[in-house]
């Protein structure tokens, strides 16, 4: 459905650049729930030049954000208004320099993760177990299995609203647990990170850990990962067992019954039904513990009318 528009589309005041616009594009598709709007306009940069030459064009009263794979996403029935770029080729590839890798923003964790490996690089082996991309850790200091990138990002580079380039260390960005100070209009388009030398077996052997690990807690269906951010001193997933919410349903969407911090589209759901359930997550929880779960599942784009 696309968004509701009148005169001209928005697609005829932007910039040409060399990557590729689509109009009314369907973001739900894109994302690991596999539902949700279109986005106004789709930009596909040809590389990190083409984006800062792009967002430098671009009229200052266009919102822009950033897309990843979709993973920690939910994208609302009424789409996303302006332009939503997704960093695709030209973004994903992955070097390394001596002990460092280097990943552009769209390089996927697990194969930022299985390079180090392929290279006898130690330290990386935790972004097997995000489901994202380089570029989609930074604003929440994405991390997992005892890892988070804080730990191993030496340097970034970034493109701001107005098109200027910005070459970053870690301790610039103001790393804290899942939040980061890095300024909210910046997109991040590649990274260097930190390893070391090790046993390639065993980093081999952890990867592996990792991926049975996530198999067996964690469902592998239409979910966008990890909802809520855990309280200082609490585990999400336990409020929200504690809370009775395990199975809970709204329309086709339900709390997991094998992690209870997984939301899941059974089928049909819409992103309203998906919302609804977290909100009502949040109530009994709340109700029943007295603590406050913070969404960690960004939440983007229109309520549909």
């Amino acid at each position: 459905m696309a968004l509701a528009t009148s005169g001209p589309h928005l697609i005829d005041r932007l910039p040409r650049p060399r990557g590729r616009l689509t109009a009314d594009a369907p973001l739900g598709p894109q994302t690991w729930f596999r539902t949700g709007g279109p986005a106004e306009v789709l930009f596909r940069p040809a590389d990190a030049e083409d984006l800062a030459q792009f967002l430098k064009a671009l009229p200052p009263d266009v919102p822009v954000m950033a897309l990843g794979v979709g993973s920690n996403l939910l994208v609302r029935d009424g789409g996303v208004k302006g332009v939503v770029i997704r960093l695709m080729r030209g973004f994903t590839g992955i070097t390394v320099d001596r002990s460092e890798v280097v990943a552009g923003a769209g390089a996927p964790d697990l194969n930022v993760a299985l390079t180090a490996r392929d290279h006898a690089l130690s330290g990386l082996e935790f972004l097997s177990g995000i489901p994202g991309t380089i570029g989609g850790a930074f604003a929440t200091n994405a991390g997992a299995y005892g890892g988070e990138l804080s730990e191993v990002l030496i340097s970034a580079e970034a493109v701001d609203r107005r098109g200027a380039i910005h070459s970053v260390t870690a301790a610039e960005l103001g790393f804290t647990y899942r939040h980061s100070q890095a300024p909210a209009d910046w997109i991040f388009t590649s990274a260097r990170l930190r390893a070391a030398p090790g046993d390639q077996l065993a980093i081999a052997r952890r990867i592996a850990e990792i991926d049975s690990a996530r198999t067996e807690s964690q469902p592998r269906s239409r979910t966008g990962g990890s909802t809520f951010m855990n309280p200082p001193g609490h585990k999400a997933w336990e409020l929200i067992d504690q809370a009775g919410c395990r199975g809970l349903k709204v329309g086709d969407a339900q709390v997991s019954e094998k992690h209870c911090n997984f939301l899941i589209n059974l089928g049909d759901a819409t992103a309203a039904d998906i919302e609804a359930l977290g909100e009502e997550v949040r109530r009994r929880v709340i109700a029943q513990s007295g603590l406050q779960l913070d969404w960690e599942i960004k939440r983007i784009g229109e309520v549909l009318a």
